[in-house]
C-alpha cells in the first residue's frame, strides 16, 4: 500500500484500478501432439489510444516467450516470437491478443499467462 497525502485529485494523475481489465481465454485446453494451440487474452483498457506491453509466459521460469508493445487502437498482424518459441505468434486486434504456438509436443504443456502492462 502506497500513499501521497494529500493526493492529487486529477484522475489523470494516477491510474485508477478500473484503466486496465485482462482476461484470458480458454481456461483449460488439451491439444494432440501436432496440432496447433491458440490462446487468447482480452484487454480493456480506459483510454482507446493507450500504449500496452503485453508478455506472453509460461510456468517454469523460462521467462517471456513472446513480447511486445502495441497501441490499443491499431491492429498487429500476425507476428512472430523470438527464437524462444521457434513457429510461435502473436496477432493483435484489439481487444483481442492471440498467441499461436504451431506444431506443440508434450514438452509445451503447462501454464500460460497473458500479462499486459499499461504504459503511462
Amino acid at each position: 500500500v502506497w500513499g501521497c497525502p494529500p493526493c492529487p485529485r486529477d484522475p489523470g494523475a494516477v491510474p485508477t484500478a478500473g484503466a486496465l481489465r485482462v482476461t484470458q481465454d480458454p481456461g483449460e485446453l488439451q491439444v494432440a501432439a501436432g496440432g496447433t494451440v491458440a490462446l487468447q487474452c482480452r484487454v480493456e483498457v480506459a483510454e482507446g489510444g493507450a500504449v500496452l506491453r503485453m508478455e506472453w509466459v509460461r510456468d517454469g521460469g523460462l521467462g517471456a516467450l513472446c513480447a511486445t508493445r502495441l497501441r490499443f487502437g491499431t491492429a498487429l498482424p500476425p507476428s512472430p516470437c523470438p527464437p524462444r518459441a521457434p513457429g510461435a505468434r502473436l496477432a493483435w486486434h484489439p481487444p483481442r491478443a492471440t498467441l499461436s504456438l504451431p506444431q506443440v509436443q508434450g514438452n509445451d504443456s503447462g501454464r500460460y499467462l497473458c500479462r499486459v502492462t499499461l504504459e503511462i
